[in-house]
């Protein structure tokens, strides 16, 4: 296969040593380094001096030039994907594959060391997206190194990601690599910690469902008891499910998907509501297909409240010069869903804007707080699980925000 060596100019290699996976393209010396290679193209990369500091790709058209896939001077071929699909799979094992979640992130891009890969586990069924020009190079290695570690009845390319154009990659690309894609393939049930739901990993937003809010689903059952309940950007019902299953007395989902929505009423039903009315003991859910912030202005002039109000937007920032309007939309709606929360309610409120840090998260619930005058206390700080790793070494993998605050009663 066809190799760059990439040289970097003299003192900027440090990143290397705190093992940070990204070389930028102003680090590289283009005098010393042999780049004349397709983009994708496998690399080792060199200190000033000409020490061996890691192996990765090189691409030509973007500001990260290179991404590290080993620090160590090893041949990346399916026995490295094997090992690296092997050690995705001890950390996650102690936490899944039991009679309760059976649908998991199985590989995290760089949070596993392989960057530009995603793999998220549908029960037997794997969903891939490849964000990157290097590792569309490697996929027919990488998917051999998937079927004989993880044995899937079925691997499925869906890398349908706008950022892979700024990479020269089709932006679009679907593609079975292993198995049949029969009839039913499309909806597969999955559950999660005990709680059922349909996924439909073809027409479904990324991989089919939000696998990185499974435990915060979970911390938030016990608010849910007995309570009225509004869950805005609902998508295909996650957190009106566990609603439904901790007994809430009534549930009110809204997305702008009219798909999501029809998903959203079956899952609900899967789990023990009924659309409209009573079903064992339970209470009344409704879905709707709306617009969330135009919802909330409607419901605020009807004077509606609700115990408990899930705030969980899509990314409202793609890249840093968006972040400031991003910032401005998460405090709107969060003041919307304040004034609709009634007094001593639950606002549960998300960003999963990688570009959006946990203070400026806060500063913006701060900012929601102080126009609707409320006083917020924070009772639970949280963020993604841990197949969703994190390492110490990549602050940009830690992405998710998702805070539980209480509406003191004034």
């Amino acid at each position: 296969m066809e190799t760059a060596r990439i040289v970097l100019k003299e003192g900027r290699e440090r990143s290397l040593f705190y093992r940070h996976p990204w070389i930028f393209s102003g680090a590289i010396d283009t005098g010393k380094s042999e780049l004349k290679v397709e983009d994708g193209a496998l690399a080792g990369i060199y200190d000033h001096g000409g020490n061996f500091l890691a192996r990765g790709y090189y691409n030509s058209k973007t500001n990260i030039a290179a991404r590290v896939l080993s620090f160590e001077d090893v041949e990346i071929d399916a026995v490295f994907f094997e090992r690296r699909f092997r050690q995705a799979l001890e950390l996650r094992r102690p936490y899944f594959e039991n009679d309760e979640t059976n649908a998991y992130r199985l590989v995290f891009a760089e949070g596993d060391m392989l960057p530009g890969l995603v793999v998220d586990k549908y029960c037997d069924r794997l969903v891939v997206q490849v964000h990157t020009a290097g590792m569309e190079k490697l996929m027919p290695i990488a998917v051999e190194a998937m079927v004989k570690v993880f044995a899937p009845e079925l691997v499925y390319e869906k890398s349908n990601i706008p950022s892979r154009r700024e990479e020269g990659l089709n932006p679009e690309n679907i593609k079975v690599w292993h198995g049949i894609f029969g009839d039913d393939a499309g909806v597969v049930r999955i559950l999660e910690n005990g709680i059922e739901f349909d996924v439909d990993i073809v027409e479904g937003q990324k991989t089919g469902f939000f696998l990185d809010q499974r435990e915060n689903r979970l911390e938030s059952m016990p608010y849910f008891k007995g309570k009225k309940v509004l869950n805005l950007f609902c998508y295909t019902g996650g957190f009106s499910c566990y609603a439904a299953k901790a007994g809430a007395e009534s549930i009110t989902g809204v997305d702008a998907s009219k798909e999501a929505i029809a998903l959203c009423k079956k899952n609900v039903e899967l789990n023990g509501y009924d659309a409209g009315h009573e079903l064992k003991g339970a209470g009344r859910h409704e879905a709707v297909v709306a617009d969330a912030f135009e919802y909330l202005e409607a419901a605020i002039a009807r004077g509606v409240k609700y115990d408990v109000v899930v705030v969980d937007p899509p990314a409202f920032v793609k890249s840093k010069k968006d972040l400031d309007g991003a910032l401005k939309a998460y405090a709107r709606v969060n003041e919307f869903a304040l004034k609709v929360l009634a007094e001593g309610g639950v606002l549960m409120t998300s960003s999963c804007s990688g570009h959006v840090t946990q203070d400026s998260f806060k500063q913006s619930i701060f900012q929601a707080a102080l126009r609707s005058g409320d006083d917020l206390v924070v009772l639970k700080t949280l963020g993604q699980p841990v197949d969703h790793p994190n390492r110490i070494y990549f602050p940009e993998g830690s992405y998710l925000k998702f805070l539980i605050l209480k509406k003191r009663v004034k």
